[in-house]
């Protein structure tokens, strides 16, 4: 037998891979079976955005990843990692050779298992569970439907110096606002949330500006699921936020507005990276994981239960996760 080989798909080996991964995984994953959802994340000219190790032209493993930017040596998220049966090792030095066959200084990866914590361990990288973070909204004349609070005060969003939030109202008043000062990875840039948030096949978000004296100082996102989605009553998801730690309390209280006029039960948020103490100047609580409280994820149709996620980096400083990032916050989707 030859050395295994790790290297970048070539163009034209799309279908082989969409094989390989059916055939390993224990399930078919709509990111490969359905064209939309592929054609989003992974197609690419240059072929598509997967990696692969290969002996004597067989594939052993597979890892499809998502680029931050268009730029060369592009932080990315994988995705979809699989390794053929008996060959868990291979797929282990694949991921570890990733950042050197695309040149990128930051691999994380949004929602793994938690017993796969370990095998990233094992590489050294960091591997945890995504922190939970919420507001409550106005219960109804029912009391509260989806959400499960312990009583407790909420902490008010900081009167210190507030910053209002302006709508962005399309990728070309993006493209003119430009891109705010951030120290978080991975980088994101105009190519990225223009295509994440407003050429998405399937949500609608809103993108909202933070400016102070004309200077753009971040970007907030959200994503209203609405009564009729539910079922029962809106709920509002922040997303993604690009820019410095000290603007979000700030806006505490503009994010509040949006969730008292959505009239929505409670605004969410996944995140890793900036400190609880932030959020909590936001206005924002965390749940932890035995509180008893309970902030449902899945909203269409709604589970009235928690949803832990769990996610790798190999750079953790200045690292900084949320939901929408990698191929997270999209429809369950059956495949085609």
């Amino acid at each position: 037998m030859s050395d295994v080989v790790f290297r970048l798909a070539r163009p034209g080996e799309d279908g082989a891979i969409i094989d390989f991964i059916n055939a390993h995984f224990d399930m078919r994953l709509p990111l490969l079976n359905r064209r939309e959802f592929y054609e989003y994340y992974y197609a690419a000219s240059a072929g598509p955005r997967f990696a692969v190790a290969e002996q004597d032209g067989a594939y052993l493993s597979a890892a499809g990843y998502i680029p931050a930017s268009r730029d060369s040596g592009a932080d990315v998220w994988v995705s979809v990692w699989v390794a053929s049966k008996g060959h868990n090792g291979v797929g282990l030095e694949l991921m570890d050779a990733l950042p050197g066959l695309l040149g990128a200084k930051v691999v994380a990866c949004n929602n793994i298992r938690a017993n796969t914590c370990v095998l990233y361990h094992f590489l050294g990288w960091t591997a945890e569970r995504l922190r939970h973070y919420y507001r409550l909204g106005t219960p109804g004349s029912e009391g509260w439907v989806l959400a499960k609070p312990d009583g407790a005060a909420q902490p008010e969003p900081s009167a210190e110096s507030p910053l209002s939030l302006e709508k962005v109202p399309d990728a070309a008043a993006l493209r003119a606002l430009g891109l705010p000062p951030s120290p978080h990875t991975p980088r994101k840039d105009l190519w990225y949330l223009e295509r994440r948030y407003f050429n998405y096949p399937h949500f609608h978000y809103d993108v909202w500006a933070v400016l102070e004296n004309s200077r753009l100082l971040a970007y907030a996102v959200t994503r209203t699921v609405t009564a009729e989605e539910t079922g029962c009553v809106p709920v509002v998801r922040l997303v993604d936020f690009v820019g410095s730690d000290e603007v979000l309390p700030r806006i505490g209280r503009a994010l509040d507005d949006i969730l008292l006029k959505a009239g929505a039960e409670y605004m969410d948020c996944y995140n890793i990276g900036i400190p609880p103490e932030v959020w909590s100047a936001a206005g924002f609580r965390e749940r932890l994981e035995d509180d008893g409280v309970i902030i449902p994820n899945y909203l269409t149709p709604p589970l009235r239960e928690n949803t832990e996620y769990y996610y790798f980096t190999n750079q953790p400083e200045n690292f900084v996760m949320f939901k929408a990032d990698g191929d997270q916050d999209r429809p369950n989707l059956p495949c085609d």
